[in-house]
């Protein structure tokens, strides 16, 4: 090792694993997880300043799902470079970047969260939250290379589901400051992450190593766009994560625009949906492990439909309590959802594999060497899906004073989400089910 570079890594060697490889990738995966866990904090950060925003500060609710929605655009779009990064640069070397950069938006948001602040300001600086969205692509990317083949399921998953927690604390930690100090204090929250974030640009600083043998291949990335399950596991993507990310943002709103919550009760509820949602994320992948994950990501879409239509009645009969309890749900299966969507991702790929008559190592790493590149474009147009759901919320609340317009779309998008899955790969499914080069599948043990 050398500078924090380690020349050499071979995890699926067991004697180099057990000698010390195993502990080195532990270790990595451990301040990843930080860094990714305050990554989406600050991506979602503005689902809690807008709960600060009374009416000194002259925003109306559309304009505040106006601003929530800034946030996720840019935090899609920065997927995509932050999936690359980690080659170009050095996983540790980019942690230590990625972590430095949420000090801009944090610092800005304290500078300007005041009453009197233009909206085009309050805009600008809720954009640039935007950049810790990025963090999961990179951080997914980089401790990817760490683990084995036989260890990255659990690996990706703790990752992934310690980085979506950080959804619900950073709600709480607003709670708390709403609870204790009052609605006019936001800059209290800004306070607490400020030192967080240079804690984790140090720890990676400190902790973690670059990996010399990763290199990008841009080869890949150009064959994963150019295959249509890309496109189409995007698509259902966009119906979990895309949903879990947009209701996360826009939960607390709604219910202070539709059912009159004070920012305290807002806050005290608001949090409760994406902990649950992240904590059930590794359920799914385990479901679709045992079941399929096109079974599982199937069924997942017919009980996000029901709940959907739980709380278009709710939103209808001004029911606060059936609302809670279709909306938290929701969030459920969108947790449940996006651990079997992502196990879909490899499976598919490997079975593409198969089908080239490959075998063995060559289909294993034609399997990796794919569907590594395609997560990150899966993860970035997922991702939108919750600009989506924020602009559909805002175009709902401006024209009609509710909701409801906005939940009868996501109630037909989940529908359309279970008929594809049921088309492409499910339907005349055979328990020995292969993959086709045609775009009709017939697999459903992926």
């Amino acid at each position: 090792m050398s500078g924090r570079w380690i020349e050499q890594w071979d995890p699926e060697d067991e004697t180099f694993w057990k000698g010390g490889g195993e502990k080195i990738a532990r270790r990595n995966l451990l301040f990843s997880v930080l860094s990714e866990h305050i990554g989406f904090s600050i991506w979602t950060l503005w689902s809690v300043m807008v709960l600060f925003m009374g009416p000194k500060y002259g925003v109306d609710p559309a304009g505040k799902f106006f601003l929530i929605s800034m946030a996720t655009l840019v935090g899609a779009i920065a997927r995509v470079p932050y999936t690359f990064a980690v080659a170009r640069f050095g996983g540790r070397n980019w942690t230590i970047v990625s972590a430095g950069l949420l000090l801009v938006p944090t610092i800005a948001a304290y500078v300007v969260m005041e009453p009197g602040t233009s909206y085009t300001t309050f805009m600008v600086v809720a954009a640039l939250a935007g950049v810790g969205g990025g963090n999961f692509a990179s951080s997914m990317t980089n401790i990817n290379a760490f683990f084995p083949l036989r260890k990255k399921g659990w690996a990706l998953g703790l990752n992934a589901g310690g980085g979506n927690i950080g959804v619900p604390v950073v709600q709480l930690v607003g709670l708390l400051v709403i609870g204790t100090a009052g609605a006019t204090h936001p800059r209290i929250l800004l306070a607490v992450y400020i030192p967080l974030i240079v804690v984790a640009a140090l720890c990676a600083a400190l902790r973690m190593d670059n990996l010399a043998p990763v290199r990008n291949d841009t080869g890949a990335a150009r064959d994963a766009a150019r295959d249509p399950h890309t496109w189409i596991m995007s698509f259902l993507y966009v119906g979990t994560f895309g949903s879990f990310i947009g209701y996360s943002f826009a939960f607390g709103l709604v219910l202070q625009t539709q059912f009159g919550r004070t920012p305290l009760q807002a806050a005290s509820l608001t949090f409760i949906g994406p902990l649950l949602g992240s904590l059930i994320r590794p359920v799914g992948g385990w479901l679709a492990d045992r079941h399929g994950g096109a079974r599982i990501t199937l069924w997942n879409y017919a009980a996000m439909a029901a709940a959907t239509s739980v709380v278009i009645y709710a939103s209808v009969q001004k029911s606060l309590g059936i609302f809670l309890v279709g909306f938290i749900a929701l969030f459920v299966l969108t947790g449940l959802g996006n651990g079997s969507t992502y196990k879909m991702i490899p499976g598919i790929f490997q079975q593409k594999a198969l089908a080239k008559g490959m075998a063995g190592e060559a289909a294993a790493a034609y399997g990796r060497r794919l569907s590594g590149a395609a997560m990150g474009l899966i993860g970035a147009v997922g991702a939108l899906g919750g600009l989506a759901i924020n602009l559909a919320f805002r175009q709902s609340f401006q024209t009609a004073g509710t909701g409801t317009a906005a939940f009868v779309s996501f109630l037909a998008f989940y529908a359309a989400c279970f008929a594809l899955t049921w088309a492409v790969y499910l339907r005349g499914s055979r328990r020995t089910a292969t993959v086709t080069a045609t775009p009709q599948l017939t697999y459903a043990e992926v």
